[in-house]
């Protein structure tokens, strides 16, 4: 059985977010960036059916001078999204950034409601670079995390209030996720797991931070530090690498995936190692609050031999999708960690943005190639009598001839190659700036200076 997918081209839309209010309902978020490039940032709604209709319902075009949504989540239960948007450049060199948006959908509207800071704006150089590059959602929906490149903050949603201290980490965040009552973030090192508070409502004070805060509001405490899991333990001290995502199961909370990129050993031509991904199904111990690492990798697999980009566990828990380096996309079952789709050429630049559908019949990949792909779970790959999934053939995009477009793929973070190295394309195709006034050549020299960083060896 062959999986049915299709790409749908957006010109001049460069996607980088993405995330199903419904089975139909689609939100995804792009644009051009805070660059000079005329290309407009902005959310769009669409309805879709299958992989092959996608129909624009309304669009909501940002101010002028504010970045594109580069990070999104759903409030399902009030038609709602969470999306990271910075502001103008003006604004964030006066010290100020909203940039978390809540926004309501209805009637086949999206419509701003509230908005929040949530980036340390003490240095304005860090915060010119820095933007929201992590939205998630509780469970319950009664909370929202969300991080830049070093920083997490807990809000209560939908008011936004913090429910807790920022979290400061030294090493870049990639991704964080919820259980119930843990949140899980993911650096470049380690897995942090932190105990939530017990009611959204009801923050935490701390004592020590209360004369601080005199005058200056309610202070509120850190998260409890549960455990942290490193590099190491998941790949049994047999390989050195980054963590690139962290996803609790929606469905066990004892199971945590955790993608890693291996950092090959330095070697030339036939002697290089290939950067290597892998998935560790970590299954998470009673063991005492603060013991380091507490649990155990019930399964590991290889992923390829290729850097992981993006992925997306299904709300059934049954299925996990990556995105990949190379312009693939595959999608495994959870349980066997068998694959079930791969889909090679997906685009001409690696996937930004996953996002199932909450039935897991449809899969959504994003890229800032001006496209997505939607892809048809098959149905025996969703549930089955014995509650199995079942595999289907891998194939090839029609476009598999055509080698994707040359981009390094050394840094972790897709949404950074395609800010400031890919650049973006206007209506006829051609590429124009990506950062500011720097030329191209200029461009690939900064990002595989900043790829060969400790900080971005991914």
């Amino acid at each position: 059985m062959r999986a049915k997918h299709t790409k749908h081209d957006l010109p001049a839309f460069p996607v980088y977010s993405s995330a199903f209010l419904s089975d139909t309902e689609l939100v995804i978020g792009g644009g051009g960036g805070q660059a000079k490039t005329g290309i407009k940032n902005k959310l769009r709604l669409f309805e879709t059916q299958n992989d092959s209709q996608l129909k624009q319902v309304d669009e909501l075009e940002l101010a002028p001078g504010e970045d594109a949504p580069m990070s999104m989540a759903a409030a399902r239960k009030t038609s709602k999204v969470i999306a990271g948007v910075n502001s103008s450049e003006d604004r964030l060199k006066a010290g100020h950034n909203d940039n978390c948006r809540v926004l309501n959908v209805a009637d086949k509207k999206i419509t701003p409601l509230s908005s929040q800071g949530t980036l340390p704006t003490e240095d304005i150089e860090h915060l010119l670079e820095d933007y929201q590059r992590v939205t998630v959602v509780s469970p319950d929906e009664s909370m929202v995390a969300v991080a830049g490149t070093h920083d997490v903050t807990l809000l209560s949603f939908p008011s936004l209030e913090p429910l807790a201290a920022p979290l400061h980490f030294g090493d870049e965040i990639y991704d964080a996720s919820f259980s119930d009552n843990t949140l899980a973030i993911a650096t470049t090192g380690k897995v942090h797991l932190h105990d939530l508070p017990t009611s959204s409502s009801s923050p935490a004070t701390s004592p020590s931070s209360k004369k601080k805060s005199k005058g200056k509001g309610k202070a509120v405490a850190p998260l409890p530090v549960q455990r942290t899991i490193d590099v190491p333990t998941l790949l049994d001290g047999t390989a050195t690498g980054s963590i690139r995502a962290a996803k609790f199961s929606p469905t066990d909370p004892s199971k945590l995936f955790i993608a890693v990129n291996t950092t090959p050993a330095r070697g030339k031509g036939k002697r290089a190692v290939p950067r290597q991904s892998f998935l560790c199904v970590w299954t998470i111990s009673n063991g005492e609050k603060g013991e380091k690492g507490a649990g155990t990798v019930e399964r590991t697999k290889k992923l390829g031999d290729r850097a992981l980009t993006c992925c997306d566990v299904s709300l059934d828990g049954r299925l996990i999708a990556f995105g990949f380096s190379d312009c693939s996309i595959s999608l495994l079952d959870t349980k066997t960690l068998t694959p079930l789709v791969t889909i090679l050429k997906a685009h001409e630049f690696p996937s930004t943005t996953l996002a199932f559908n909450p039935q897991a019949t449809l899969l959504v990949s994003g890229s800032a190639d001006n496209s997505v792909r939607l892809i048809s779970v098959p149905a025996g790959g969703t549930r089955d009598g014995m509650g199995e999934l079942s595999s289907c053939v891998a194939q090839e995009d029609e476009d598999a001839d055509r080698p994707p477009l040359s981009m390094d793929d050394d840094h972790p973070d897709p949404h950074y190659a395609s800010r400031h190295r890919a650049g973006v394309r206007d209506e006829a195709g051609l590429r124009v700036g990506g950062a500011g006034s720097r030329s191209l050549t200029a461009q690939e020299d900064f990002v595989r200076r900043r790829s060969s960083g400790s900080s971005s060896g991914l």
